[in-house]
């Protein structure tokens, strides 16, 4: 992991939850002046109470460590607030429906930020039958390519995986306006307006 528990994290989500140090420390099976120590940057738990801890104060590992608790405000689950998380080492995609705490070969990672696709990402729209060939012009080889394309409306998020010297070409039954997501390894999470 390239982040740790805070001591203002602790003391925070300790405040949040009305626990006392003696409480907390009480259901972590240490002492209050352990607790007093971790939360004034004079020590940090050790790796074995991170669960512990967590469960005391009620979020996740990875909201622990990361310092931001999440909570749901996505009640009216619409797609078009979903956010694209990729792994720098493996390539893997996650797709959450709302802010999450996401790690992957030990990196936390940050929501993708998307721009408008520029002239090197050129995409071209061919109708089919009911749906739409769309194309990627961009050239597919092992060091520079298009990871994946992604179609997202209000109630529907539809992906498709794309490899190194394939084609950036597929289908799409476009159904209401939203936005197709492009992917590209060097330039990032591009977007354009369907």
């Amino acid at each position: 992991m390239n982040a740790y528990v805070t001591g203002a994290t602790i003391k925070q989500l300790r405040e949040s939850k009305g626990l006392t140090q003696t409480e907390l420390a009480e259901q972590l099976g240490v002492s209050s002046k352990t607790i007093s120590k971790w939360e004034t940057a004079k020590g940090l738990p050790d790796i074995t109470l991170l669960e512990p801890l967590s469960q005391a104060l009620d979020v996740s590992i990875m909201e622990l460590m990361s310092g931001q608790p999440i909570t749901n405000k996505n009640t009216s689950a619409n797609m078009l607030r979903s956010k694209i998380y990729v792994c720098p080492v493996c390539g893997n995609i996650i797709h959450c429906t709302g802010a999450s705490v996401i790690s992957c070969c030990g990196i936390l990672l940050p929501p993708l930020e998307s721009e408008e696709v520029d002239e090197e990402h050129l995409i071209t729209f061919e109708k089919v039958e009911d749906e739409t060939f769309v194309t990627v012009h961009h050239d597919m080889t092992k060091a520079h390519y298009i990871s994946f394309i992604a179609y997202v409306t209000s109630d529907r998020f539809w992906m498709k995986k794309f490899y190194p010297e394939g084609n950036a070409e597929t289908r799409i039954q476009f159904r209401g306006s939203g936005y197709l997501y492009i992917y590209c390894n060097k330039h990032g999470l591009m977007r354009r307006k369907v």
